[in-house]
């Protein structure tokens, strides 16, 4: 029984770290959650209550003068991104704005493909605007603003009372992004940008890199990436397929005599 024990937990193990990303753990990656209550989140463009986004993860981003929680999860057939610039006080409709980014194949290319997407919000506005790469035009990035998906959500707002982090009025943007578009995956590239008008400045993540269009959206061999590390996103887990002929093999073998004789 011992050995039926070390062989079913070796196959097992096994199964479960093979397709582990070895960048996992590198320093510009976005975790993301799976949660069961993201269709409870009222796309309002800030916070409606302190527990709406309360089943996400969160990353705080820190700048001079700048402070921006991030909150991701995806359920279902969506990714939800919350970005909560607590540190914009100095509010412009119209003007100040966010824009993320995903290179879904995360083939980190010097120009975006067609494999690229962007989805900007701006403050006080409730239609947001998407953008994919494969463009010939190099002054918004290699990228051209297509048609928005029937169910993508963009909408931006004034956080206040309700805000988790505080109750001063700031920018907060959230984003309702369908899987259709950018396909399922266990790791994207990612970047994103917010633009404080009154500062006129951008503030990105990866904080380092370096843009020089309108869009303010590097190449994206300069993005970040944004991983599920339990591998809840994909639609087919590479890991779970495994384990199935795995136990089937420790089934057949419990049986057999070649098991019986092992176990001896």
């Amino acid at each position: 029984m011992k050995n039926i024990i070390q062989l079913i937990s070796f196959l097992i193990i096994f199964a479960l770290t093979l397709f582990i990303p070895t960048n996992s753990f590198a320093t510009d990656s976005i975790l993301i959650t799976i949660s069961d209550n993201m269709d409870n989140v009222i796309f309002d463009g800030k916070w409606t209550d302190r527990a709406e986004w309360k089943n996400s993860s969160v990353n705080n981003l820190s700048y001079d003068n700048m402070e921006i929680q991030l909150r991701t999860a995806h359920q279902d057939e969506f990714i939800f991104i919350l970005i909560d610039v607590i540190g914009d006080h100095n509010l412009a409709k119209g003007s100040d704005k966010a824009i993320i980014c995903f290179d879904t194949e995360n083939n980190k290319t010097q120009k975006p493909g067609i494999d690229d997407y962007c989805f900007m919000s701006v403050l006080g506005k409730e239609i947001p605007f998407t953008f994919q790469g494969n463009s010939s035009f190099a002054i918004n990035g290699y990228f051209q603003k297509i048609i928005n998906h029937k169910q993508l959500i963009g909408t931006s707002s004034i956080s206040d009372e309700n805000d988790r982090y505080s109750k001063t009025p700031h920018a907060t943007y959230e984003f309702k992004i369908p899987i259709d578009i950018i396909g399922r995956s266990q790791i994207y590239g990612f970047y994103l940008s917010v633009y404080d008008s009154y500062t006129n400045k951008h503030f990105s993540w990866p904080e380092n890199s370096i843009s020089n269009n309108l869009l303010y959206v590097p190449s994206t061999n300069q993005w970040g990436e944004i991983i599920s590390p339990d591998k809840s996103l994909p639609e087919f887990e590479l890991s779970f397929i495994l384990i199935v002929p795995a136990l089937l093999v420790v089934i057949y073998l419990t049986n057999s005599k070649v098991f019986k004789t092992f176990s001896l």
